[in-house]
């Protein structure tokens, strides 16, 4: 790490005072970086604080049994009359059905990794599902090229980690399926150079997630990612909603939340891979500072912005900037009308061409 834990946290602890109910959500503070290696987290505070409470994340809901995914030719699991069924012939790459049994809304964010079914699939954009739903179509894209044979009937999620910002990019913003399959080719082939002892097992192997929960690849990943674990404590403490990623000294990602018990649900997964990216995409490159983090997300605004609203359910935006995408997720349910989950990347058009947003290992 650039600087002491200690020294770090009582930063944290100077500038809290900043956070306070009155500010406006976009009123944020980017707090100097921890670094390990090429890796940069600018933990950011701020903002309202808003009560997200009601909300069941994806693992919890499947974990339960609460949330159901299917095939879309397989919609026999999905508890709903006959008559609410969306016709469907048979399982397809970029379809999977779902199905919250439960009470309470259900966050979807882009970047889960749901494994099972006939491939293991990533899910491509924010969503809130409402209580009891209908089956609904998951926006999601292939993550395991080759495999159109059931290994589970049974979906679940990869618990340890969501897909890295680099196999996210693609399927946010390109919305191409063979851009997402490049890239998680890049990624696990750069991995195997990461961690040389399970390069035959990567090599053998299509499977992101199957790639990253190599025990070899987790301990690579978990040595980059437990000092920001120990850290969470204190930044709960200071009220972080989310954080500024850079990698190779560059800034090139962030992830914001409405709460901090929102971003908690998610810290560990996100840590992972932010940690995954910067063992993938090793280059020279100096280290970013705090006025560039702070920079990269203040602006939020862009020349063009394309949304979609789902009337008293949810409000998706894409906005596109220069040199940048951002992804908000506002909630319009009742008594909670607040963005959820704020996503922003550096892109430009040579990522779209390319398919990844920073320079692969070699």
């Amino acid at each position: 790490m650039n600087r002491s834990m200690l020294a770090h946290l009582l930063l944290v602890f100077l500038l809290a005072p900043l956070v306070s109910a009155g500010n406006s959500p976009r009123d944020y503070h980017v707090l100097p970086p921890v670094t390990k290696g090429n890796l940069s987290i600018f933990p950011i505070i701020g903002g309202a604080e808003e009560n997200t409470a009601q909300f069941l994340t994806l693992d919890d809901g499947v974990r339960s049994g609460m949330v159901v995914v299917a095939e879309a030719g397989s919609l026999q699991g999905l508890v709903r009359p006959a008559s609410d069924r969306p016709r469907a012939t048979g399982a397809e790459v970029n379809r999977l059905m779902l199905v919250n049994n439960s009470d309470r809304p259900l966050l979807l964010l882009a970047g889960e990794v749901v494994t099972g079914g006939k491939q293991d699939r990533v899910i491509g954009i924010d969503s809130i599902v409402p209580p009891h739903s209908r089956p609904m179509d998951l926006s999601v894209f292939c993550v395991e090229h080759g495999r159109w044979v059931a290994s589970s009937e049974h979906f679940g999620t990869m618990k340890s980690q969501m897909a890295q910002p680099s196999v996210r990019m693609p399927a946010m913003a390109t919305r191409d399926q063979l851009r997402v399959w490049d890239t998680v080719s890049s990624a696990v082939g750069a991995m195997a150079v990461a961690a040389p002892q399970a390069s035959a097992s990567l090599h053998a192997s299509t499977s992101y997630a199957k790639a990253m929960e190599n025990p070899e690849v987790e301990k690579k990943v978990a040595l980059i990612a437990e000092d920001y674990d120990a850290l969470w404590r204190e930044l709960r403490k200071a009220g972080a909603k989310g954080v500024v990623v850079a990698i190779n000294g560059r800034v090139t990602w962030a992830d914001v939340f409405a709460s901090t018990d929102l971003l908690e649900k998610y810290w560990q997964k996100l840590i992972r891979s932010y940690a995954a990216d910067s063992l993938t995409n090793v280059s020279s490159g100096s280290q970013a500072d705090q006025k560039s983090a702070q920079s990269f997300l203040d602006r939020l605004q862009g020349t063009r912005e394309v949304a979609e609203t789902e009337p008293g359910l949810y409000r998706r935006s894409e906005i596109s900037g220069d040199g940048y995408k951002v992804f908000a997720l506002t909630s319009l349910l009742p008594k909670h009308e607040y963005t959820v989950h704020l996503a922003k990347m550096a892109y430009s058009e040579s990522n779209r061409r390319e398919g990844h947003p920073l320079p692969l290992m070699r």
